[in-house]
């Protein structure tokens, strides 16, 4: 079903007056990005000159907005952790809950003006170097995301009004995974069931759930200078472990692990620096974290073979899906060696 835009433009100028009454949209246009929710930039005028622009985040329309696709509890999310200190997201200003299938709810937030880039793994839009963050300000970005991600991991969540949210157990994440690899080819599996049974028995001693991110990089962040100045594609947040979010940040930090990484970027961190950094943060060692990254590896090579099947479903057997195929058993590999450590 395609979104209307003309519809969501009038939409956004009924719902824009519950922030500013004299406040109208003027354009509103696709923002790239976001598989699971659409964005849009829209235009403001008679708002504060800060929020000239800001940005729609636009549930799918025919489809039910539950899950990642639920703009609404993400709204609720940003809106709590407005102004936690150490941590940086977008403000929420007003939200219209649609008639969902048929009108999708959005959410309104501030636009935040910065860079989103992987070091190890995006192309630049330029070639190297000037497409490339310099060296100081991808080790400042890095830095400056470990020590937010450990502000998000302190948020108290009864004073945020989010301690009725459901906690994730730790077999439940390694469950989620094992049953996705049960959808497709023998092939695309290779030793994952013998990953998943080892997860499962070796689980480690639990510690406080926290919010959680849930693909929580650089590339989810948005950067200026050395510094990361909001955090951003909230879809999948939920309340666990938060060693789940640290070793999936310290996976793409590591060139010689993760699977896409195209370089050694200048600057980045080793995640032993990066780690170091989270618990200074956090004032507190971080146990168990070979299991967690065993965790991570068979995660992502879950989810690479997810993107294999769905491209030889869709008629690419040679493109993207053959690459993601291609790594899987490495990953599985080392999540094994990892568990066997």
């Amino acid at each position: 079903m395609h979104l209307n835009i003309e519809d969501l433009m009038i939409r956004a100028n009924r719902a824009v007056r519950d922030w500013i009454p004299e406040a109208s949209i003027t354009a509103v246009e696709p923002l790239r990005g976001g598989a699971s929710s659409l964005t849009y930039l829209a235009t403001v005028r008679g708002g504060p000159a800060s929020d000239e622009n800001i940005v729609l985040k636009v549930a799918p329309p025919g489809v039910k907005p539950v899950g990642n696709r639920d703009v609404l509890r993400q709204a609720r999310l940003l809106a709590a952790l407005e102004g936690t200190p150490g941590l940086a997201v977008p403000r929420v200003l007003f939200a219209d809950a649609g008639a969902p299938v048929e009108v999708p709810p959005f959410f309104a937030m501030s636009f935040v003006a910065g860079d989103s880039f992987e070091p190890h793994i995006d192309v630049p839009d330029n070639p190297n170097p000037p497409g490339m963050p310099p060296a100081v300000e991808i080790e400042g970005r890095a830095r400056s995301a470990a020590r937010m991600l450990a502000a998000l991991h302190g948020v108290p969540l009864q004073a945020k009004g989010l301690g009725d949210e459901p906690e994730i157990a730790l077999s439940a994440e390694v469950e989620r995974w094992v049953k996705l690899f049960a959808t497709v080819d023998e092939d695309l599996k290779p030793g994952s069931v013998e990953v998943g049974n080892a997860l499962i028995a070796s689980l480690p001693a639990p510690v406080p759930s926290c919010l959680t991110h849930g693909d929580y990089r650089l590339g989810n962040t948005l950067c200026r200078g050395n510094e990361v100045v909001a955090v951003i594609d909230w879809e999948i947040w939920s309340r666990g472990d938060p060693r789940v979010d640290l070793a999936w940040f310290l996976l793409t930090a590591d060139p010689k692990v993760h699977p896409s990484a195209v370089r050694d970027a200048p600057g980045m961190p080793r995640p032993d620096v990066l780690l170091g950094e989270y618990e200074a943060a956090t004032d507190r060692r971080v146990r168990d974290l070979g299991w967690f990254q065993a965790l991570v590896l068979f995660k992502l090579a879950s989810i690479s073979a997810q993107i294999a099947k769905h491209k030889r479903r869709g008629g690419d057997p040679t493109g993207e899906g053959a690459r993601a195929a291609q790594e899987i058993p490495t990953m599985l590999e080392r999540a094994r060696a990892q568990l066997a450590n």
